[in-house]
């Protein structure tokens, strides 16, 4: 074979593979196109597009009264397609982005005109479509841009892209912080009502159609959702913000008054077992913040506070009465090599049970029920258990404490067992179980589970409605209540709790002192002790119940009456007076012959009808001097009006009414006397400049 032969053997072998090559390329083409477009198509628009949820707005959280304790408001991430059909034109984009980087910078102050018109430039320059312009912008921010130029032209022509995001607010900052809790979508973490209602809060997710765009960035395509989100539910909480807020304060300033580690206050109401208020405080770093629910999910040794159930036991069992003699022994009492002692030095010699409570004597309790229940001690622990405090309640709330009450089966279980558990140790309850245990009490003996959420609402309609729920019809006869009550009344009137009693209303409950274990070492390490009160108020009809728990209080007394009594006292004495339904019903007013009428300040017409009206006053014989009588008999009121500019008339109003009156039209008042404003140095109606001074005398 020549060369000249061979050549063309070699491109003729070339040329047929390329042949080949290019048939079966043709031919995949073709199999790719017809048989497998749909299927590649579907693949390519899935890489392209997707459908991105939409975050629903999460339902708000209310108060009792309707107050807004936690609500969601819409925040925007604000961005710009610099590519948008109305600025593809060069000339126009440029003619106007300097007065859109200078109303930017205007509205947020965070860069300055040159520097907003250089990012935009630049972002043009680069033809970014999804361009960030600013994070957390408000509705008032994105209303305000859509005046903005360029922007102003539309969401397509102008480029302005706000993609919603929704914020959690809480107005009254950290009150009942930990109650209200949080929800954590991300993690398996849930708190408070926040987390255990997140089903009915968080509403349900809308979709929105997105599409991939240079740098991974997904851009929405289309301004609104293709399916909207339904936005959650409403809860309305039992909770009283006035009276959280007062509970809170009284609990963090005796803390901080006693140096303690952690403290908890619950107020319940008797009758329905809603929780009106809920506060907890732990130290940190010198300060008191809510991080934790103790009173929910603490459970520790009460102390003294249980034997309220030791003595309902032994009472309704018959094995004593108040009037029963016991012998304290000089304060010490000593089992099994453990001596339980009381805190009075050379204790309270022979005393009755009734006084024995009242004094809160360890040794006497102890004794009695060692005495009776030693050879039978499932008796005594069975009770406890059908008193249901060895079960947790069932609260609204997660993370509630697992309660702890031993049996004779328990591992644990010892000859001290049965005198210990008598004075509320080698037993494990949360504050909210005790409280429920004297709530009882106050409810005529039905113990009731603590609510914390009495509805939910969907735009306005109510979805579920929660009442009162029984843990225990009757933990003891109405004979051994009637024993309680008047022992829990008597803490206050002559025992440890004489402290706390208030000469306007009575209150009930008890002390308790318990000494705390210091993690490993138990009671052999340093002293801590928890100070805390439970009971109940007005004591003959009562209307709320209260425990307050502080634990570990470092700076002077540890004794409850002195460090968790002044708490308690504050609570109910501000609920007391603010209260009218606790007081007794006010006689009817009698207005005869020559009565004078009580002196009224000026003020507002409104004001001044609605509290006649609430007391009952009419008047029949006035003095001219003192109050005009309309046509009708009654009390003819002058209202008091002000415009800017204009001098009012003052004369006849406190200081305090002047003052704001005054200081509304922008005078500036200056003061001479007490008493009424009865002459004023500038006229009525005199138009002055803001800032006039005005001198007012008062009598």
């Amino acid at each position: 074979m020549n060369i000249r032969t061979n050549i063309l053997l070699r491109v003729y072998a070339a040329f047929g593979f390329i042949v080949v090559f290019a048939i079966f390329v043709v031919t995949r083409m073709g199999y790719v196109q017809i048989v497998q477009g749909e299927k590649y198509k579907a693949m390519a628009d899935s890489l392209s597009t997707k459908y991105a949820e939409v975050e629903a707005a999460r339902g708000n959280i209310y108060s009792a009264d309707g107050s807004l304790l936690a609500t969601s408001v819409p925040e925007y991430e604000i961005r710009m397609d610099l590519l948008a059909g109305g600025i593809q034109d060069d000339q126009v984009f440029y003619e106007k982005v300097d007065s859109l980087a200078y109303n930017l910078s205007k509205r947020f102050g965070d860069k300055s005109p040159r520097d907003y018109s250089r990012l935009l430039r630049d972002a043009r320059a680069e033809k970014q479509r999804y361009f960030l312009i600013k994070r957390k912008a408000t509705y008032q921010d994105l209303k305000a841009m859509k005046t903005f130029p360029i922007f102003n032209m539309g969401r397509y022509k102008g480029g302005l892209i706000a993609v919603q995001k929704n914020k959690r607010i809480f107005p009254f900052k950290d009150l009942a912080a930990r109650t209200i809790g949080y929800y954590n979508e991300n993690s398996s973490v849930s708190v408070g009502l926040e987390g255990a209602y997140g089903d009915y809060i968080n509403g349900e997710t809308g979709k929105r159609l997105v599409q991939r765009i240079a740098g991974g960035v997904w851009m929405p395509v289309n301004e609104d959702a293709e399916i909207a989100p339904k936005d959650g539910a409403d809860i309305i909480s039992t909770i009283d913000i006035n009276i959280q807020d007062l509970a809170q304060n009284a609990l963090k300033k005796q803390l901080t008054k006693s140096e303690a580690d952690f403290g908890t206050v619950v107020v319940m109401e008797v009758e329905t077992g809603r929780v009106k208020a809920i506060a907890n405080y732990t130290r940190v770093d010198g300060e008191y913040k809510e991080t934790f629910n103790y009173a929910i999910a603490q459970s520790a040794e009460p102390g003294s506070t249980f034997k309220l159930a030791s003595y309902m036991i032994a009472i309704d069992d018959k094995k004593f009465g108040l009037t029963d003699k016991i012998d304290t022994e000089g304060g010490k009492y000593k089992l099994f090599r453990h001596t339980i002692k009381d805190s009075h030095d050379g204790g309270y010699g022979v005393i009755t049970m009734k006084e024995a409570f009242e004094v809160s004597s360890n040794v006497a309790i102890v004794k009695q029920i060692y005495n009776h229940y030693k050879d039978n001690p499932s008796r005594f622990t069975d009770r406890l258990h059908d008193l249901r405090l060895g079960e947790k309640m069932g609260l609204q709330i997660p993370g509630e404490g697992s309660p702890l009450i031993k049996t004779p089966k328990s591992k644990s279980w010892s000859g001290l067992t049965l005198p210990q558990m008598a004075y509320g140790y080698e037993l494990k309850m949360t504050p909210i179980e005790i409280l429920s245990l004297y709530n009882a009490v106050a409810n005529g003996g039905k113990m009731i589970s603590p609510l914390f959420v009495q509805e939910i609402r969907r735009l306005g309609n109510t979805v579920e409605q929660f009442e009162p729920r029984v843990i225990n019809q009757k933990v003891c006869s109405d004979r051994t209540l009637e024993m309680l009550k008047e022992m829990l009344l008597g803490v206050v009137e002559e025992g440890t709790g004489k402290i706390i009693q208030n000469p306007l209303y009575k209150i009930a409950g008890k002390t308790g002192t318990a000494q705390v274990a210091d993690g490993s070492r138990g009671y052999k390490g340093k002293r801590k002790y928890q100070a805390s009160f439970c009971g109940y108020f007005p004591a003959e009809k009562p209307k709320y119940s209260m425990i307050v728990v502080v634990q570990n209080p470092t700076k002077g007394s540890y004794y409850a009456a002195q460090v968790a009594g002044p708490v308690f006292r504050e609570v109910a004495d501000v609920i007391y007076a603010s209260d009218l339904q606790m007081y007794a019903d006010v006689k009817e007013p009698k207005v005869i012959g020559n009565t004078r009428m009580p002196s009224v300040k000026s003020g507002h017409k409104k004001a001044s009808q609605q509290l006649y009206k609430e007391f009952g006053i009419k008047s029949y014989f006035a003095s001219a001097n003192e109050m005009d009588v309309d046509t009708n008999q009654g009390v003819a009121y002058k209202e008091i009006r002000s415009n800017s500019g204009v001098v009012p008339d003052v004369t006849g109003m406190g200081l305090r009414d002047a003052i704001y009156v005054l200081g509304n039209v922008g005078l500036n008042p200056i003061v001479k006397g007490a008493g009424e404003v009865y002459q004023q140095s500038i006229p009525v109606g005199a138009k002055v400049m803001k800032g006039t001074k005005i001198t007012i005398e008062l009598r």
